[in-house]
């Protein structure tokens, strides 16, 4: 069967999801958390979640979300921050434009100091 409603897309990331399509991912979840399966009854606080978070590079659109309930979405979106985060310290690492924490060894470039062979330490 045909979709008789276009699927939402947002304009840019920003911009918001509106009631009616709420509603539609709603009745598609059949009212149920799609992680912790629980009913939601009226008066309980749920969200329309992104599958693929935006800032993980997924699309603000009626396909990406997901209904959860307060408590699942408050784990999902530690996990989708932790996920971030450790995608950009690898990206930082790999493109070499990572900062050096603490002090770096004495004797090493990074250091200014090198060790003759005489043992007296000398700046480089």
């Amino acid at each position: 069967m045909a979709r008789s409603v276009p699927e939402w897309q947002g304009r840019n990331d920003d911009s918001p999801i509106p009631a009616r399509v709420k509603l539609r991912v709603f009745e598609c979840c059949l009212g149920r958390c799609n992680e912790c399966l629980r009913k939601i009854t009226p008066g309980m606080e749920w969200q329309c979640d992104h599958r693929i978070a935006i800032a993980n590079g997924g699309a603000n659109a009626e396909s990406n979300l997901q209904l959860l309930c307060a408590l699942c979405h408050l784990h999902k979106t530690s996990q989708d921050v932790a996920e971030k985060s450790r995608v950009v310290r690898k990206r930082l690492k790999h493109l070499g434009i990572r900062k050096a924490k603490g002090r770096p060894l004495p004797g090493t470039k990074a250091s200014g100091w090198k060790r003759r062979v005489s043992g007296e330490w000398v700046r480089r």
